[in-house]
């Protein structure tokens, strides 16, 4: 064969290969890059959008957080009220404007750090002459070795309307549960529309009981090196103490437990300051359980090729830390995953993949599952009783019992039923 003719034959392998990765790169432009238009939004006439969760020291710390007009009130701070006691307190809030694509709003941030344990509290927001309604939380029960959270995956979009309704009632069936835990996805993009959804679906819920959520996919603006807004910070105010070089990173030690939050939507360089963050606060960690929350599963259910970077960075430190347990969304289906030690037996991290959103996906791997369910939507309860953490999961439509695994941990030897 003549030297043009081999030159012909690698010019047209070129063009074949440029013209099937330009075909691939188109048909997964929107998904990568696109980013909605945000509508003109107009910002709130009196306080709302109240948001209590955790603050930055620990089961006691909380903040709360909300917006309200566009211009920064210097005499803005929430009333608090200990309900048995009747004593009165005055925290001042720190207002901040955000400017986002097509509006803008001042969020506010208060910092509550003299709660007392067991105790019931009421609340409202105050900027100047204006306040919020009256609102009550409680302070975890003063039984710290047995107590229960909820779980739930993604929710992201609204289900037929009815999520706020599905939420309270899946947490009045679970009156046991201290606070909500969010696995990313929250809200479906990062528009006002859309997080004025997510305050809808949280309505009642948000004002009284601690909601820690973790970033998702779907909360950040696609570039080629993706854009977080601030705003999420300035509503799950928790990351403005705690975030490090823009990785949303958080941990919670609640009673004998121990969250550790991650940001699995970020590049190379961004997870491997996670990396090292997280190994530091594991080996530091004295918790009974661990507990990762992390948006894309560290095993994919859709293939072995998937979310590679997130497996490396993080699962080293899962199973050299003692992690117990490992949330995760993204994914739209249900699927727990259990360890295996060198003797083949059952051993911890528990791997968990949920979500409650009324889009479901089809997993295709299901080899290295121990149980997995796709047609549902689902919420989880994560209850801790002495030397036993159990995971239980359920229905967000009829609250059936789907499925269910405890570990036990006995003078640090674990086992897995």
């Amino acid at each position: 064969m003549s030297n043009t003719s081999k030159r012909k034959i690698w010019i047209s392998i070129t063009i074949i290969v440029i013209a099937v990765l330009g075909l691939w790169v188109n048909s997964r432009w929107h998904a990568w890059f696109y980013n909605p238009e945000e509508e003109a939004y107009s910002p709130l006439d009196k306080p709302g959008r109240i948001m209590l969760t955790f603050g930055d020291e620990n089961e006691l710390s909380r903040n709360i957080s909300w917006q309200y007009d566009s211009v920064a009130c210097n005499n803005s701070f929430v009333e608090l009220v200990d309900t048995l006691a009747h004593d009165t307190s005055r925290i001042d809030a720190q207002g901040e404007v955000f400017q986002s694509r097509n509006g803008k709003m001042t969020y506010y941030v208060a910092k509550l750090r003299q709660l007392k344990s067991g105790k019931v509290y009421s609340y409202r927001v105050h900027n100047a002459e204006k306040h919020s309604d009256w609102y009550y939380f409680s302070t975890q029960n003063t039984t710290p070795e047995k107590f229960a959270f909820m779980f739930v995956g993604d929710i992201q979009d609204t289900i037929g309307g009815t999520t706020n309704e599905l939420l309270r009632n899946a947490l009045q069936k679970n009156k046991d549960a201290e606070f909500l835990v969010c696995g990313g996805d929250l809200t479906e993009r990062p528009t006002d529309k859309d997080w004025q959804q997510t305050f809808t679906g949280l309505d009642s819920i948000s004002q009284s009981m601690p909601i820690l959520s973790i970033t998702g996919n779907h909360d950040y603006l696609k570039y080629p090196i993706r854009k977080l807004e601030r705003r999420f910070s300035l509503v799950f105010s928790y990351f403005l103490d705690s975030k490090i070089n823009d990785n949303q990173v958080y941990t919670l030690k609640y009673n004998n437990i121990q969250i550790f939050c991650l940001d699995s939507n970020r590049e190379f360089f961004f997870l491997w300051k996670q990396k090292k963050w997280l190994e530091n606060e594991l080996k530091n960690s004295d918790a009974k359980w661990k507990i990762v929350v992390i948006h894309h599963p560290i095993f994919s259910a859709k293939s072995k090729s998937r979310h590679k970077a997130q497996r490396n960075f993080f699962n080293p430190l899962f199973e050299e830390y003692g992690v117990d347990l490992v949330l995760q969304g993204h994914e739209h289906t249900y699927a727990r995953m259990t360890s295996k030690n060198e003797n083949g037996e059952k051993a911890t991290p528990i791997y968990t993949i949920s979500h409650c959103s009324p889009k479901c996906y089809n997993a295709r791997r299901t080899d290295i599952f121990d149980f997995v369910n796709m047609e549902g939507r689902y919420y989880q309860m994560i209850r801790t009783n002495n030397d036993t953490l159990s995971i239980s999961t359920y229905s967000i439509y009829d609250h059936t019992l789907i499925d269910s695994v405890a570990i036990t941990n006995t003078n640090g030897t674990k086992s897995i039923r």
